[in-house]
């Protein structure tokens, strides 16, 4: 039997994270969670009732994180300092696009909590798409970024290119530097 233990909520989502990427949310149970933080079930029961409460709750402490990361693209004064920033902070983050993914699956209508929480999501995905508006609007003004393209285009582009799987193993460092080329400059030379 596991030992009594506190964990902080910063262990307990750590390790939610790193279970739900490794076996997916339908795999994922407080079973697994429990013996990865040395605690019993019954701990983790003592404050979420199942674990699509504990699942939107993470969800919800992740984007609330990558908000407040988000924020600090308007200490940049140039949109290419402003796009550099969110690209690396895409690319730290690069795993919640998956795990937005998969909260899209999340049965919420069996928990009052887990409803609320998607709820809150869906504030969070509108808040964070009004911070990017702004960075967007820079870009069009600054005529670096075409006018004709809708807004909702150019962040997908973004996001998706950000998620594009590294399948031929290259390295890190020259992946990044090659999906960034990408979105600045395009792919092709000349095709005229």
């Amino acid at each position: 039997m596991a030992r009594q233990r506190k964990f902080t909520e910063h262990e307990l989502f750590l390790t939610t994270k790193s279970l739900l990427l490794e076996h997916g949310y339908e795999a994922f149970t407080f079973s697994q969670l429990a013996e990865e933080l040395n605690v019993s079930r019954g701990t983790i029961y003592k404050y979420f009732e199942n674990k699509e409460d504990l699942a939107t709750e993470y969800m919800l402490y992740e984007m609330n994180m990558f908000l407040k990361d988000l924020e600090h693209i308007h200490n940049y004064e140039t949109f290419s300092e402003q796009l550099d920033y969110l690209l690396d902070l895409i690319f730290k983050n690069a795993d919640i696009q998956h795990l937005i993914e998969m909260g899209q699956h999340i049965p919420i209508h069996q928990s009052d909590r887990a409803k609320k929480n998607h709820e809150k999501l869906e504030q969070l995905h509108i808040e964070m798409y009004r911070e990017l508006d702004e960075f967007i609007q820079l870009g069009k003004r600054k005529k670096k970024i075409r006018q004709h393209i809708p807004d909702s285009l150019v962040l997908g582009y973004i996001f998706q290119s950000i998620a594009i799987p590294n399948h031929f193993g290259i390295p890190h460092e020259e992946w990044v530097a090659s999906i960034k080329d990408i979105i600045k400059n395009g792919m092709f030379e000349d095709i005229n």
